[in-house]
């Protein structure tokens, strides 16, 4: 199992997007507004395989979960 400490900036890279700071700032400005009754892994402009992941690490309560959470929040 993975213990690393997973950052935002991690979590962009592993969804495959870029992850400077002006780069995850940029991504949240654009996907803001996420209707609270849709789930993070079920919106318009995730790709199936970001799709997959985002489903396990929380499915699986993953190391990675705590920062997908926070991503959730912050698409909220």
């Amino acid at each position: 199992m993975d213990t690393s400490y997973h950052s935002m900036n991690t979590l962009f890279a592993q969804l495959g997007l870029a992850n400077s700071q002006k780069d995850i700032a940029k991504f949240v400005e654009q996907h803001k507004g996420l209707d609270a009754s849709t789930p993070l892994s079920e919106a318009s402009f995730w790709t199936q395989s970001q799709v997959n992941f985002l489903n396990e690490a929380i499915a699986e309560d993953a190391d990675w979960a705590e920062v997908v959470d926070t991503l959730d929040a912050m698409l909220r």
